[in-house]
Formats: structure tokens, C-alpha cells, sequence
């Protein structure tokens, strides 16, 4: 996240907190043959995985929507 502009890390930074009361809200979807989610915020994208065992979501990579999907 230290390389996204001051607006997108905000938007980001929002998104991510809201994923704590909600790992899977309506605009979330799941990533087809992978186990992350992604939540879409503006141009950028977060992936993340939600581990139920332990209630977790760990936030796998934030980033624009162009690049977040290379590997």
C-alpha cells in the first residue's frame, strides 16, 4: 500500500476496515480458481482471504486494477 497515491490509500484504507464487520458484503465477489476475494474501490482493487477457522481476513494485496490480477 506504501505505493499508492494519498486518495486511492484512503479508499483502500476505508474499504479494508469495512471488510472487518463484513468479509463478504454484497459488492464483494469471489475470484474464480483462486481463494482470495475482492472488493473494488474506485480504479483499485483489494484481494484478500477470509480464514472463518480463526476470523480472520488477511489482506492479500491492494493495488490498481490493471496490475492486481499479474502474478
Amino acid at each position: 500500500m506504501k505505493k499508492l497515491p494519498p486518495e486511492a490509500k484512503r479508499r483502500v484504507q476505508a474499504a479494508v476496515e469495512l471488510l472487518a464487520e463484513d468479509p463478504r458484503p454484497p459488492a464483494a465477489k469471489k475470484l474464480t480458481g483462486r481463494p482470495e476475494w475482492r472488493v473494488r474501490t474506485g480504479d483499485y482493487r483489494v484481494l484478500y482471504r477470509i480464514q472463518d477457522d480463526v476470523l480472520t481476513v488477511v489482506v492479500v494485496q491492494a493495488g490498481h486494477r490493471r496490475d492486481i490480477y499479474d502474478k
